[in-house]
């Protein structure tokens, strides 16, 4: 039993790790892409379907909030602090949950240190089929998106299952 609390409290530092390489491969590909790619602007890599384009996003996700980027860096520096908090706070965690919890804070604080240093985020990967241009950070942030939906329905299936045990029952008692 104890030892089974000893590996409960060490998830979430397990996740930070986890989300201290994926904030780490973020970065290395943006100083790659600000190093080599910024000067072509564009290469391709797939023919037809992916090619890397330098680009200097001054809003947020698909370019919303353009040129704002107080209102974007004050909005992520906030969810940050909360996924910390519910990352050692939370009491129903799926695996679920603690995936999107480290993809969400790796991908938010990324994109969050390019604002702080650049002013804007370097997006640069390019899907010929997709209209936007993205990085490495906004695909943990929609990665950890969709885990917390799952986590949301697989929550909510399993306390439709269960019977609430705060309810009286309704049988009378003998």
């Amino acid at each position: 039993m104890e030892q089974e609390k000893t590996y409960r409290r060490s998830i979430p530092w397990i996740c930070l790790a986890i989300a201290a390489v994926l904030l780490a491969a973020d970065q290395i590909t943006k100083y790659f892409v600000l190093r080599d790619l910024k000067p072509l602007h564009s290469m391709t890599i797939l023919n037809g379907l992916l090619e890397f384009s330098y680009i200097e996003n001054t809003g947020a996700a698909f370019g919303l909030f353009k040129n704002i980027i107080w209102f974007v860096f004050l909005v992520t520096a906030a969810a940050a602090v909360a996924l910390l908090v519910i990352l050692f706070r939370y009491r129903k965690h799926t695996f679920f949950s603690y995936a999107a919890s480290t993809l969400l804070i790796a991908g938010g604080i990324g994109n969050l240190i390019d604002r702080i240093f650049y002013g804007f985020v370097v997006d640069f990967i390019h899907v010929m089929f997709f209209d936007y241009i993205f990085n490495f950070a906004d695909c943990c942030v929609t990665v950890g998106v969709v885990l917390f939906v799952i986590h949301v329905l697989v929550l909510s299936a399993r306390e439709k299952q269960q019977p609430d045990q705060a309810e009286p029952s309704s049988e009378p008692e003998k």
